[in-house]
């Protein structure tokens, strides 16, 4: 006999500020942090909506693609996941979760502000996975900078190529792979609609992949391929304690939300596993959030 399903209070599910003072070297450890991220390694429970689906995620290693790559393992799908090889440590247990479940995976370490290894990172995948049905362009650089003035060129271009460039790159690679029914999703962000002023390039990044989801999807949508994105509001991740946010704001860490806590990156994969599944066929060019009621898309 099943159990019921019980109620579970959204604004005491999980940790709440004030958060403890914690700084890690860019781009950080989700395994270093206090308190450790959920990405569902333990709540996640799969019902085979993506079985004998091949999934590449970028930015696989933590955070929201970490736990999109659990959801979609449990699901059914194979995953093939990058990251920069100082996350190593992170990637490991994801792929371990991954093959606990029976599925492929596949690790591809590399720097997605480079062209080639774009290419590469898809080759490496479509052979691994034997093909691809899924791509989610995760993977982000956020460096808080109080001032316009703090922002170097270098600062400004490698948040660009990570968060711009890489999506074209990746995008332009898969889609020769691409069959009708596939999908591409975009981790896009509130930052695209509004803006902290200490995010300055990080918001305008958003705004172009919110952009390029709406404009793709118009492109792609009479092959059969839907493109689509998800917009989280402030979620508990690497991303916020490697210079992501300043001190006072990662302390009070999604306070200000009418949840008061920030999200957690296992509350965001369902949304990944709708959007990549089949029942999902009507949306396409769209921007779903999460947020915690404090933006919108």
């Amino acid at each position: 006999m099943k159990k019921d399903n019980i109620l579970e209070d959204p604004t005491t599910k999980y940790p709440k500020p004030p958060f403890k003072e914690q700084k890690q070297p860019w781009p950080g450890l989700a395994g270093k942090m206090d308190p450790k991220p959920d990405h569902g390694e333990t709540s996640y429970k799969g019902s085979g909506r993506l079985k004998g689906r091949k999934a590449l995620i970028t930015g696989g290693d933590s955070g929201i693609g970490r736990a999109a790559a659990i959801a979609y393992a449990r699901e059914g799908a194979d995953v093939a996941i990058n990251y920069l090889p100082a996350e190593e440590q992170d990637a490991k247990e994801v792929i371990e979760l991954i093959k606990k479940e029976g599925r492929k995976a596949i690790a591809i370490p590399g720097d997605l502000r480079k062209e080639a290894f774009c290419k590469r990172l898809v080759e490496e995948a479509v052979k691994g996975l034997g093909g691809l049905d899924i791509l989610v362009n995760n993977a982000a650089r956020q460096q808080t900078k109080e001032s316009i003035m703090d922002i170097s060129s270098e600062d400004f271009d490698a948040t660009m190529k990570t968060n711009i460039y890489a999506p074209f790159w990746i995008s332009k690679a898969a889609l020769p792979h691409l069959k009708p029914g596939s999908v591409i999703i975009a981790t896009t962000s509130v930052q695209a609609t509004d803006p902290s002023a200490e995010l300055f390039d990080y918001a305008q990044t958003k705004a172009a992949n919110t952009s390029y989801v709406r404009s793709l999807a118009k492109q792609l949508g009479p092959k059969g391929i839907r493109v689509n994105g998800v917009a989280p509001g402030p979620v508990w991740t690497a991303l916020q304690v490697s210079g992501g946010a300043t001190m006072e704001k990662l302390k009070n860490f999604g306070g200000d939300t009418p949840l008061a806590r920030p999200g957690q990156p296992a509350e965001l994969c369902s949304i990944y596993v709708e959007l990549a599944a089949n029942e999902g066929s009507y949306s396409t060019g769209q921007i779903y959030g999460a947020a915690g009621g404090g933006g919108q898309p």
